[in-house]
């Protein structure tokens, strides 16, 4: 994961090239696709396919930090054991702290996170990773996020399991 995020930063920090000004406070919300790949703690069950989803946040603007929170869900359909057991969706409480470099933000991501298996059951983990968002316009935005998840003890089933994700997203300002 770490070469994830590395690589990742590297990119993020190229892509941050604007210098024009642009407000990130208020409310917005919109759609999301990506990867989700889900590593279990079972010898050999590691999957990975696309995930899609919604959000919705706030952000507040204060100069040159940008602070918000958000709520993530997303849909996604990755057989882990021959059609058992299976991940149908991830949601997710963040929280984001970011630099303002204009049009373009770069933030760290935290949270909690639930995720659904079916055959194992619900499990509660935390989260953390790396985000850029760019103002294509005043209230279009489009950004890209890499997250790296944890989950004990799914279902009570005693499997673990590590979730690595980046996604690209479309945000609408209101």
């Amino acid at each position: 994961m770490r070469k994830h995020l590395a690589t990742g930063a590297a990119f993020l920090a190229l892509s941050a090239t604007s210098v024009l000004a642009q407000d990130w406070s208020g409310f917005y919300a919109g759609v999301g696709i990506g990867n989700l790949e889900v590593d279990t703690s079972i010898a050999g069950v590691k999957e990975n396919d696309v995930a899609y989803g919604i959000h919705a946040g706030y952000r507040y603007d204060g100069g040159q930090w940008v602070l918000g929170g958000e709520f993530e869900h997303d849909w996604t359909d990755i057989d882990l054991v021959s059609g058992d057991v299976s991940v149908d969706r991830v949601m997710r409480f963040k929280a984001t702290a970011g630099y303002d470099l204009g049009r373009t933000l770069l933030y760290v991501v935290a949270g909690t996170a639930e995720v659904d298996v079916d055959g194992l059951g619900d499990d509660w983990g935390g989260f953390y990773g790396l985000g850029a968002a760019y103002a294509v316009s005043p209230r279009a935005i489009v950004s890209l996020e890499l997250l790296e998840h944890e989950f004990n003890n799914i279902g009570g089933s005693g499997t673990d399991a590590d979730a690595w994700s980046a996604g690209l997203r479309a945000s609408w300002k209101f």
